[in-house]
């Protein structure tokens, strides 16, 4: 047995909570492990000037972690899983898929207005094309605008701004203690979550069995069949370009229902479907139930809107 673990993480405030988080729950199972964090600025901590929907968001947060990971000066990354892309580097694996946050999104608004009471032509502030899509097909006379930055910086900044709102996952708002700022939380049929969100990504080097073993007790068996079906999903359509694609998936009683949304940028066309797959034993079958569902959106028109976004990517 490894006598230190060193964790990989990001230096944002919600970064350092996953990261402190994962290690008191190691902690707590191998009391005996001195775990140590490693801080990696990531490129996507240093490029703020630009949306992510211009420079691409496919391992902005997590590819200068991977490189310490694979040089073995940490022994595991831990990742908001909705920043993994769907191929990890030759190497490395997730290896465990912690229980999940609420997955929803919030909104956050200057005067506690909800969606519905928004003013007309609103001025609206996310980094997210999922976002923007959803909102757009559902109010075309917002106006959206980007705002990039960890989660107090964003708040500082839309604090500042003129935006009406701007929309938040509510995994990370809760868990930084912004809960009183919520003014709505969304539900899942006006807006569906970002792949993986609310759940973290415990990513390990593929020959490290000890640290591989050692993080298992992280493992959610629930969490681990729903993202997967998520990511098989997303893999399927994605085609390494940010497009607006949201999911949510759940296991209950050995069946997965999985619900998905994709949508053009600017909201005018928006398809959404779903399957439900009974006996899913095993992760294998969750990712088969992502494919399928891919494939059923691709027959609704699905492939038009993607092809007209990677034109652009």
């Amino acid at each position: 047995m490894k006598q230190q673990l060193i964790i990989g993480t990001r230096s944002s405030p919600l970064a350092l909570w996953q990261a402190e988080f994962t290690k008191a729950e190691l902690s707590r199972h191998y009391p005996e492990l001195d775990i140590q964090l490693k801080l990696v600025k990531t490129t996507g901590d240093v490029l703020l000037d630009s949306p992510l929907s211009k420079i691409g968001d496919m391992g902005l947060f997590t590819k200068d972690i991977e490189k310490h990971l694979l040089a073995k000066e940490i022994d595991l990354a831990v990742h908001s899983l909705k920043d993994v892309p769907t191929e990890t580097p030759e190497g490395l694996i997730l290896s465990a898929f912690t229980e999940r946050e609420d997955t929803r999104d919030v909104i956050i608004s200057k005067n506690g207005e909800n969606l519905k009471q928004l003013r007309l032509d609103a001025k609206i502030a996310t980094s997210s094309l999922r976002r923007t899509s959803q909102l757009l097909s559902m109010r075309p006379d917002f106006e959206m605008g980007d705002i990039r930055g960890n989660l107090n910086t964003r708040f500082k900044k839309f604090d500042e701004s003129d935006f009406d709102a701007m929309i938040l996952a509510y995994a990370g708002v809760h868990r930084l203690n912004f809960g009183d700022r919520i003014s709505e939380i969304l539900p899942l049929d006006v807006m569906l979550p970002a792949v993986g969100q609310g759940a973290l990504g415990i990513e390990t080097r593929i020959d490290d069995e000890q640290t591989r073993e050692i993080v298992k007790v992280m493992n959610n068996q629930n969490s681990e069949f729903c993202t997967k079906a998520e990511r098989a999903l997303l893999r399927h359509l994605q085609g390494g370009c940010q497009i607006p694609i949201g999911a949510y998936a759940t296991y209950i009683n050995g069946t997965l229902h999985l619900s998905a949304f994709v949508g053009s940028v600017d909201g005018k066309r928006a398809i959404r479907n779903e399957i439900t797959k009974d006996n899913v034993t095993e992760a294998s079958h969750a990712e088969q139930a992502g494919v399928e569902l891919a494939e059923e959106l691709m027959k609704q028109g699905a492939n038009e809107i993607l092809a007209e976004i990677r034109k652009t990517c």
